[in-house]
């Protein structure tokens, strides 16, 4: 196959570039390429706070990091309700907008990041001839359906599953996050009988970046004032897909065989639920701290704990999902608790030193988990030894621009 040198490539994100996700997800796979010769342009949806004073600060800030690596940066405003009406009106103002750039650039692919975003790279190969990759970052209408939000069979399941057919049938090549739900796409209407080329990418991380530091983990211990305590980790959203109730439950248990345990909740959500969730269970103030950390500091963070709990309720839709709490927690040398049945993660646990998978929430379970943990973290340079983990599955560089790079050259070369 040949080389990427020049080759023009505009990639649509749904998720705004300021967020979180734009920043640990979107960008680093960009820059990595972009070293590799791609030409990028890239076309997001930012939410409000990036059309205030500062947030358009942060944007001109940004495009001009981007400008320098190799990336021309462009965004609209993401419209959120009501919900059906403003998706069409972010869709027909994504095509108006990025035709000039398809001819400008002369741009030979279009990445597509999530349903909308290959909405919108549907109709530019329509009209260009473009070719278009669909990053399938999980299964919408599915999720909506098993996240309670939309009953199956109703009119906007109906219609997000009538536009995935189109933009099936449509893609020059997918992108999955997992093994394990690509034998179940690859039968769907748009996609069964063709043979387009594939790769499974799960949710990598900079390694760089995400690192463990002993002095910030010793810096951060005693500001936090958690001296040789055993500390768990939590790190993300609260609720919805993510079983904090269970999360409470689980600590709880380790507080009775740990009395010293602590338990780091690492997010944006509401300090309030997290003080019902330990004040329900009886567990006293000093046994947990709540922190709304910057994407910056995440890393320094993660090095302060000993292990990381990633709970997630199992559904259809979350075969397809490669939750990147994972990858993190990996690469800052703590070794995972998760539950069977999301993703990959399954087959994760194998890789010696990883973590410890959960089969239920019972007290059965939560004391045979604690026995592992127990002899996971006398297991000597374990630190190193889950990094080890992380360089193997969850590398940016190795795994994740890799396997992009070959999936470009098959694309751009047929």
């Amino acid at each position: 196959m040949g080389s990427l040198d020049n080759r023009r490539v505009l990639f649509i994100s749904y998720n705004g570039m300021l967020e979180p996700l734009g920043q640990t997800q979107v960008i680093p796979y960009l820059r990595e390429l972009a070293k590799r010769g791609v030409k990028f342009s890239l076309l997001s949806f930012e939410k409000d706070k990036a059309f205030t004073q500062e947030g358009q600060q942060a944007c001109l800030e940004l495009k001009a990091q981007l400008r320098d690596q190799g990336i021309e940066w462009h965004w609209l405003r993401y419209h959120q309700r009501p919900s059906l009406p403003a998706t069409i009106f972010d869709v027909l103002a994504g095509v108006r907008f990025a035709g000039p750039l398809v001819r400008q650039n002369k741009i030979e692919l279009v990445h597509a990041r999530g349903y909308i975003a290959a909405t919108i790279a549907m109709a530019l190969k329509r009209k260009f001839g473009v070719k278009m990759i669909f990053d399938i970052r999980g299964l919408m209408a599915e999720e909506y359906v098993d996240s309670d939000h939309w009953p199956k069979g109703g009119l906007r399941y109906r219609v997000t599953k009538a536009v995935e057919r189109r933009i099936l049938a449509a893609t020059d090549a997918v992108v999955t996050l997992t093994e394990r739900i690509w034998p179940i796409i690859k039968e769907w209407k748009g996609l069964k009988g063709r043979k387009v080329p594939h790769a499974v990418i799960p949710c990598c991380v900079d390694l760089s970046f995400f690192k463990f530091n002993e002095q910030q983990r010793s810096r951060l211990r005693e500001e936090l004032d958690l001296d040789d305590r055993f500390t768990l980790v939590y790190s993300g959203s609260l609720d919805g897909w993510y079983l904090t109730e269970e999360t409470a439950d689980f600590f709880a248990a380790i507080v009775r065989k740990r009395p010293d345990a602590h338990l780091m909740w690492l997010t944006m959500g509401s300090p309030e639920r997290v003080r019902q969730l330990m004040s329900t269970r009886g567990i006293s103030e000093d046994h947990y701290s709540i922190r709304a950390v910057a994407p910056k500091e995440m890393p320094s963070y993660l090095a302060a704990g000993d292990v990381g709990i990633s709970f997630i309720k199992r559904c259809f839709s979350k075969l397809a999902s490669s939750p990147t709490k994972n990858a993190e927690y990996l690469a800052c040398g703590l070794p995972i608790v998760i539950n069977s049945g999301i993703g990959d993660s399954d087959g994760l646990i194998q890789e010696p030193f990883a973590g410890i998978l959960l089969d239920d929430f019972n007290a059965g379970d939560f004391d045979d988990a604690w026995n592992a943990i127990e002899r996971l973290v006398r297991e000597p340079k374990l630190k190193t030894k889950t990094r080890i983990v992380a360089e193997k599955m969850f590398d940016l560089e190795s795994v994740g621009a890799e396997r992009y790079e070959r999936l470009y050259q098959a694309v751009l070369s047929s």
